[in-house]
């Protein structure tokens, strides 16, 4: 039936287990096709149900290609169009399966006693796929003794603990046989890439065994498993490919020594070795970042770079959008916009003259969409959640720019309700990173909120990608200052606007955004009520039991805790948690150890000794993001409570 504007409604908490999202998607090597994984929630086994899709890029037609039973995680093409490989669980285990595309059944390739780690990689003849898997069950130690720890990080959130997670490379014949074993290391092995003659693997090196910085290697492999190192412990490395010349690497990353959030650039660097070379020093903004969801979309996977010839495409993010460019990698440095617009759009695969690409925006999650190798004749390929999205009343955005304490032009943006006249309830919902940034991509929380009568009023305050990096790197040793008065110059501006009711707004965000969400309560009371979630609440002890607090918390408050002791209480939210008298819903997954769940108990028990209303919502088996691409039970509870809590204190009323 045809959805009015008087039958619509707004969003509810069960209508995101009507959503289904692609999580990724491949394009054929003519063009003409692609493959995408397509997940949905079970909603009576409240699980997660994955499937692959074929689509025709011409017609725009899909169907499914896979059962939900043989799943479909990672589709690769092989070079010449004709099969498939993919990740599919097999007795419990991920193992790599072969496809036929013209039809016929799926049949493992890989059996591995451990399953694979990462996804399959096709050598340039199509004879052999290169692949991760993690240490045999026999190298690992048993979980019911005890056992010593030796490696300076040894445990990852959303991974577990290092000793039986790190991957290696192995290869195997693409016709089936053994799989061989390429490294024998310690270290975390990734972002596999053949050169094009077939004769040597580009990795990255993460995770050694005695660093404590997230500082990567790239090596180059032959196929008998001898190793150079091509750049050694040179920075933060995204995303590296062979150039179709073989002789150059074209990768993105940030050189050590600079700031976190600083931009990421494309560099070039000889496959002997040497210096690289930056191809966009001119380029005031970064390439390949992503605006944040609240949802497991591909919009958070890892891309690929798409060389051809002397030119790549690559997405660059400016401010609230991320746009594709197109990027000479010769001569004098110059770049052109291809894909422009309110939105979020990333490059899924490039042939010579078809683009493919995922574009999301704040009314929709992520389609595909097809264009020219120009940006020329853009046509959206899928319409996923039509249906669902049809049945929400549309809410109106506004779009803001106010200047902050210091004058600094700050971006943000109002969804208004679905019902209701201004000023509006409001929840100020903060992103995480804090070096991320919110925009033009759909968050169902937001729609929620609306849906449920609030204003939701999002900021992307100092510390935010996508403004340069003296406004990304702008709060480094003095958290709370900046970043909170842009939030807090936001509202005032939104309630000068009479967009806001400033004597009914409440206050969330997950990690970063918890973080200020526990400093904004423990430094004013203007708020009616707060979800923290995940938060980094002690800078001191977030040092000691998070996965990346040895070194994040160095490079983000400027030395260690007993070299600056006064800066990392002063940037602690827990140093002002007595000052709170709002009430407070702290949420914690109980496996996060990005932001271990003391640092919430730490807030949580001081607010309680000093008589401020606050609960805590614990989250069994759920990692630092658990619930924005963890199990949907989990995120089904996440929705209530932030629901029920901000209806009980802001408005004064219980969910129905």
């Amino acid at each position: 039936m045809t959805q009015t504007e008087e039958t619509k409604r707004g969003a509810l908490p069960e209508d995101y287990f009507k959503l289904k999202f692609i999580q990724a998607a491949a394009l054929s090597p003519d063009g003409k096709k692609a493959v995408y994984l397509l997940e949905r929630v079970d909603e009576k086994e409240m699980k997660p149900c994955h499937s692959l899709w074929m689509l025709d890029l011409t017609t725009g037609e899909s169907h499914q290609f896979t059962s939900e039973e043989t799943s479909g995680g990672a589709p690769a093409w092989s070079p010449d169009g004709k099969t498939l490989a993919f990740i599919s669980v097999h007795k419990d285990l991920p193992q790599i399966f072969i496809m036929p595309v013209d039809g016929g059944e799926a049949y493992p390739l890989t059996k591995m006693e451990q399953g694979v780690g990462g996804a399959p990689v096709w050598s340039p003849d199509g004879s052999q796929i290169a692949f991760t898997a993690g240490p045999k069950p026999t190298e690992k130690p048993d979980p019911k003794k005890p056992y010593r720890i030796t490696r300076s990080v040894y445990r990852a959130d959303g991974v577990g603990y290092l000793h039986d997670k790190v991957q290696d490379i192995y290869v195997i014949p693409a016709e089936g046989g053994e799989a061989k074993q390429l490294t024998h290391d310690e270290s975390n092995f990734v972002g596999v890439s053949w050169s094009p003659d077939g004769k040597e693997i580009l990795c990255q090196v993460h995770m050694a065994p005695d660093a404590f910085n997230p500082a990567t290697t790239m090596k180059i492999l032959d196929l008998d498993g001898n190793a150079r190192d091509l750049i050694k412990e040179w920075g933060e490395i995204g995303n590296a490919e062979w150039m179709p010349d073989g002789k150059r690497i074209l990768f993105t990353g940030v050189p050590a020594g600079k700031p976190i959030g600083t931009k990421s650039d494309l560099w070039l660097v000889s496959k002997d070795g040497g210096e690289p070379e930056c191809r966009t020093a001119g380029l005031k903004v970064g390439v390949g970042g992503h605006n944040q969801p609240d949802m497991p979309c591909m919009l958070m996977s890892l891309l690929k770079i798409n060389p051809v010839g002397d030119r790549a495409w690559f997405n660059v993010q400016e401010g609230g959008k991320i746009e594709l460019y197109e990027f000479a990698l010769s001569g004098a440095e110059s770049w052109k916009p291809v894909i422009t617009g309110d939105q979020s759009a990333i490059l899924l695969g490039k042939t010579d003259d078809v683009l493919l690409i995922g574009i999301s925006n704040l009314h929709d999650p992520a389609n595909l969409y097809r264009a020219d190798a120009d940006g020329k004749n853009l046509r959206q390929l899928t319409h996923i959640n039509d249906e669902v999205i049809g049945q929400w009343k549309e809410p109106r955005v506004e779009h803001l720019l106010f200047p902050s304490v210091d004058g600094k032009e700050v971006e943000g943006w109002l969804m208004r309700p679905e019902t209701g006249e201004a000023p509006y309830p409001t929840v100020l919902y903060i992103h995480g990173g804090p070096h991320s940034a919110w925009g033009n991509v759909f968050s169902f929380d937001f729609r929620l909120l609306s849906g449920a009568g609030y204003a939701v009023l999002f900021i992307n305050h100092r510390a935010s990608t996508g403004y340069g990096d003296e406004f990304s790197t702008a709060i480094k040793g003095d958290w709370g200052n900046l970043d909170y008065n842009d939030l807090m110059y936001g509202v005032d501006y939104a309630i000068a606007q009479g967009l806001v009711d400033g004597d009914r707004m409440g206050v969330c965000g997950l990690s970063g955004g918890g973080n200020l969400s526990c400093w904004i309560v423990g430094n004013t009371n203007r708020f009616k009520a707060a979800v923290p979630e995940n938060p980094v609440a002690n800078w001191l002890s977030f040092y000691g039991v998070s996965d990346i607090g040895v070194w994040f918390a160095v490079e983000e408050l400027g030395g260690h805790p007993h070299e600056i002791p006064e800066i990392y209480r002063k940037c602690s939210p827990i140093t002002y948690a007595h000052n709170c008298t709002t009430p407070t819903l702290m949420v914690q997954g109980e496996m996060d150890f990005r932001c271990p769940a003391e640092q919430s108990e730490q807030f949580y028990t001081i607010l309680k000794a000093n008589g401020c209303i606050c609960e805590m919502a614990r989250l069994p088996f759920s990692p630092h993001a658990g619930s924005i691409a963890g199990a949907p039970a989990v995120r089904k509870y996440q929705n209530e409570v932030l629901l029920d809590w901000m209806n009980r204190y802001v408005l004064g009323k219980t969910t129905e």
